[in-house]
């Protein structure tokens, strides 16, 4: 039976005495209950805000909602300009603090197509409960009651607008109180985090005094499966590659010249299959090397409460890959994914022709062993193997009648991967926090399979960081009917105050 529980938002809390207690023992339960409804509302107007990275106007509104929430919460508010959008950094001193910990969160978001939508605005929240079915309900609801399981479907309410969320409403529940957390904070806003965070690099380079912390916290990403608090240690980087291959100058029709004109999809489809076996492995020489997981590793990874089985029905699939033996040895791989292919027309807009290119969208997961130029490399030699001239531009006239295959080579490298031990300074310190939060230690995650742009600041900054993760891991990030559980978004606040109120 789903938990319903009664609501009550307390804009002051001096009746339960907690202004008077040290931080260590102040209810989170009692507190993150009390903000729920404030933090929802926070997290609403957020939402609303369009935040499409591909369109820098929207960036802007996103941008200066930030400045003015973080300035009269008292933040210090300084702009780091890129060649791009500028990143934001919003620093809180505390005083006689010796020690100043750095949070990460992104606030831009993917593309929608609402017509993919289960709601007309992508960018209007909106509360469902599932019964069969999910279902609309008034937002008003939540001013008498709430169900743990019901959700609010908007983009970036989970990737990453919700943990923002949940940060400024711990903040204001310690605001409330009086209290200040025991460590100077600093907060990193980037907004263009869903295109590799392309100026970020650069940028951490040029500011790294202005950054310069004890720890990273990356405020990002869901759950382990079971949705039991979690902790992930490191992540993935990425690197993506487009290729295409070549047939005739113009699409041609197949029955003039069908078993003549070299048909550049088919081309595509057999250099793209050359790459993987049968058990789904990188065929590529060398590709794999580097990554030898001991005996202690492997032990590590199977602490994680997964059931391959049961990744496996969720997914509808019989079989997985067979680059690890389970899902959390597999992550520990690079990998070669095709996202994405183009050529010629399907459905009702199919014609009888021979296209004139192929297109692949291919996407590298990096980890810490694996050099990606070095990758590019052997991809590249593979191609070259199968017999294609490898371009780096449109081919020539010249080009096309002397080479019988080409293929243009498009390659960026957007960020390496990183890994913090369980028992640093951070893993240590998040424990304690959590054991307080919830009674007992997270899941602890080795390193998770999605990327974010944390590398470079490890790298320049010199400090260790570690992923907090607090939404529901069946969000749909990045797909349509993106969504956050309630029960996530308390348990989130609950998090962020456990986490601003441990003594470092």
């Amino acid at each position: 039976m789903k938990k319903h529980i009664p609501l009550f938002v307390f804009l002051c809390l001096l009746t339960t005495g907690i202004s008077a207690q040290n931080k260590s023992e102040i209810d989170l339960e009692a507190v993150s209950e009390e903000n729920f409804l404030l933090g929802i509302n926070l997290l609403n107007e957020l939402v609303s805000i369009p935040n499409d990275s591909h369109y820098p106007d929207q960036l802007q509104n996103n941008i200066q909602w930030s400045k003015e929430n973080f300035r009269k919460r008292g933040f210090e508010v300084q702009s780091l300009d890129t060649k791009t959008v500028p990143l934001l950094l919003l620093e809180k001193k505390v005083q006689s603090a010796t020690q100043s910990v750095l949070f990460y969160f992104h606030v831009d978001g993917q593309s929608v197509d609402p017509k993919k939508w289960d709601q007309e605005n992508p960018y209007n929240p909106v509360l469902k409960m599932n019964s069969g079915a999910w279902k609309p309900i008034p937002m008003d609801t939540l001013k008498s009651s709430y169900d743990e399981d019901w959700r609010i479907f908007g983009r970036s309410v989970s990737d990453d607008k919700g943990p923002l969320a949940m940060f400024l409403t711990a903040w204001d529940a310690l605001e409330i109180t009086g209290q200040l957390p025991g460590y100077n904070v600093k907060v990193i806003l980037d907004f263009e985090e869903e295109l590799g965070s392309p100026s970020l690099p650069e940028a951490v380079l040029e500011h790294k005094e202005k950054l310069a912390a004890d720890m990273m916290l990356i405020m990002d990403g869901p759950r382990h499966q079971s949705n039991k608090p979690t902790l992930s240690f490191g992540a993935r980087g990425i690197s993506t590659i487009t290729l295409t291959t070549y047939g005739p100058r113009s699409p041609q029709h197949s029955g003039h010249y069908g078993n003549y004109a070299p048909n550049p999809a088919l081309g595509m489809a057999k250099l793209l299959a050359s790459m993987k076996d049968e058990q789904g492995r990188v065929s590529i020489p060398g590709y794999y090397k580097g990554i030898n997981l001991t005996s202690e590793e492997k032990k590590i990874l199977q602490q994680v409460p997964d059931n391959d089985k049961e990744i496996q029905k969720k997914l509808g699939i019989a079989t997985m890959d067979m680059v690890g033996n389970t899902y959390q040895e597999s992550i520990q791989y690079p990998s070669l994914n095709i996202r994405g292919l183009s050529s010629g027309y399907v459905g009702e807009e199919a014609r009888t022709i021979i296209p004139a290119k192929a297109i692949a969208e291919i996407d590298v997961r990096l980890v810490p062993e694996s050099d990606p130029e070095r990758l590019f490399s052997l991809i590249k030699e593979h191609i070259e193997n199968q017999g294609y001239n490898i371009l780096e531009e449109e081919p020539t006239e010249e080009e096309r009648l002397q080479y019988p295959k080409l293929v243009k080579w498009e390659g960026e490298i957007s960020y390496q991967a990183f890994k913090t031990p369980f028992d640093s300074a951070p893993g240590v310190w998040l424990d304690k926090a959590y054991n307080r939060a919830f009674g007992e230690s997270p899941i602890k995650i080795r390193m998770g399979g999605g990327s974010i742009p944390i590398s470079p600041f490890v790298d320049a900054l010199g400090i260790p960081a570690v992923t907090v993760v607090t939404v529901n891991p069946d969000n749909n990030q990045h797909s349509p009917n993106e969504n956050l559980r309630l029960g996530n978004f308390k348990e989130g606040i609950k998090t962020m105050l456990a986490i601003l109120t441990q003594e470092l």
